[in-house]
């Protein structure tokens, strides 16, 4: 049975991610939490997971965890996600994304074990794209815009270097829009659908307020986001036959 750890696993896509995996019945789920950490998201499954306490800023609590685990495989999800947060605090989110990977590498190097990592990217990394270049392509250039965007890039970076100078099994990724069920409500399309629901119960007047509506988006469902992670790791462990 394979041993699977999701940094991030009480996030959003982290909980979907521990769901998805949990219904193979192939695998052991473990989760890293932070001692305040919000649990509802994986409250229904609390039982099925073995979970440990670390904050991935911290490299010796970071090795402690993943050399008690020893994974096959990491989704690394954990993040400070939300970009207009990077603006207020933008030391935090490099610290948190950039400095919270290289102590997953690093416990991964020192340890002398290489599981296949998983870089939950994002569609952020591209910034500035020009109607010429749409769709985007994975060789368009990266011209990031905020520091969210930055922190992901460095991620992205960080992962290329690790792959080529110490042969690490680590897989980039870089997920567009995902949504679905316990998506946060500062976020467009969970804050819209919100708004319906307080108007409909007569909390809220009839009146849904909107940030700029002429930006154009694509969504994934969640759902579908965290089994293209899962096949991103089978194709990268295909030539072998480990997974199925």
């Amino acid at each position: 049975m394979k041993k699977v750890l999701i940094t991030g696993i009480t996030g959003f896509v982290g909980s979907h991610l521990a769901e998805f995996l949990l219904r193979r019945n192939d695998v052991k789920v473990y989760g890293i939490i932070r001692w305040r950490s919000k649990t509802e998201n994986i409250d229904h499954i609390k039982d099925k997971l073995k979970l440990y306490e670390c904050d991935i800023r911290d490299a010796s609590s970071v090795r402690k965890v993943i050399g008690a685990i020893k994974p096959d495989i990491i989704f690394h999800l954990s993040a400070q996600s939300f970009v207009p947060a990077s603006w207020n605090a933008p030391a935090e989110t490099l610290i948190t994304n950039i400095i919270g990977e290289l102590n997953v590498f690093e416990a991964c190097r020192n340890l002398k074990i290489n599981p296949h990592i998983q870089i939950a990217g994002s569609s952020e990394e591209y910034g500035m794209v020009y109607k010429n270049e749409l769709p985007v392509k994975e060789t368009n250039p990266l011209r990031p815009l905020s520091p969210y965007a930055v922190s992901k890039v460095g991620q992205d970076l960080l992962g290329y270097q690790y792959f080529m100078s110490y042969k690490m099994n680590i897989i980039r990724t870089r997920g567009f829009n995902h949504t679905g069920p316990r998506r946060g409500d500062v976020f467009a399309e969970s804050n819209f659908a919100k708004q319906i629901a307080l108007i409909e119960k007569g909390v809220q007047k009839p009146v849904i307020y909107v940030g700029n509506l002429e930006a154009k988006r694509d969504y994934t469902d969640v759902r579908d986001m965290v089994e293209a992670y899962w096949l991103s790791v089978k194709k990268c462990k295909s030539n072998r036959s480990q997974l199925t």
